[in-house]
């Protein structure tokens, strides 16, 4: 069993995108700045055939739109599993 990772502090979220190719990595994740705060990216390789994965976190406390009508609408879930290669 690995050790359980640390917990974002309230409000925000780790992120990873793992892509084909760094290009559409970096796609997704200027969506998501253009929603959330966020702190500089780490990206590392994936794989043989040049795959990206990118880390970063969000801070949903400082939303501009569309998350913020998202957040505000959003119910929470009770399905809280991780996935099954996390």
């Amino acid at each position: 069993m690995k050790p359980a990772e640390p917990v974002p502090s309230a409000g925000h979220a780790e992120v990873r995108i793992v892509a084909a190719s760094p290009e559409t990595a970096r796609q997704v994740a200027e969506v998501l700045r253009r929603c959330f705060g966020s702190t500089e990216q780490r990206s590392y390789p994936v794989g043989q055939e040049g795959g990206t994965r990118l880390h970063f976190t969000v801070d949903t406390t400082q939303t501009a739109e569309p998350a913020r009508s998202w957040l505000l609408t959003s119910e929470s879930s009770d399905d809280n599993r991780a996935q099954s290669d996390e």
